[in-house]
């Protein structure tokens, strides 16, 4: 039910996101502080939103490709930020979960966007 193509370009599209702010935020400690989880969150909601847009076969199916891509995309990101010793290893499954959440809220706006582009919005 799942388009696996398109869950691998929006996992890909968040994971070089994700990767961009560990990154970031191993050289700026502002970055880590502020912005660790609400940028990690959008990221995931992205990925989720990506997906479902391009996907566009109902809600939910949206929602459950949209959480996949926004869980799949943080994990090694996450684990990247504790192997860089700027996040805590719990982090990962409370990470996780919260990425998981906001991927498939940004995959019913996907789905959302998907319905407007098919009535030429």
């Amino acid at each position: 039910m799942v388009s696996a193509r398109i869950l691998l370009r929006a996992t890909f599209v968040g994971l070089s996101l994700q990767f961009a702010l560990a990154g970031i935020g191993h050289f700026s400690p502002w970055v880590a502080v502020h912005l660790f989880v609400f940028g990690r969150m959008m990221i995931s909601a992205t990925a989720g939103y990506l997906y479902a847009m391009d996907f566009g076969r109902g809600f939910a199916v949206g929602a459950l490709g949209g959480a996949l891509a926004g869980g799949l995309c943080v994990v090694p990101a996450v684990g990247l930020s504790v192997l860089f010793g700027d996040t805590y290893a719990s982090m990962v499954a409370i990470g996780t979960g919260i990425s998981i959440l906001t991927g498939g809220v940004g995959g019913l706006f996907g789905q959302i966007a998907a319905n407007l582009r098919k009535l030429g919005f």
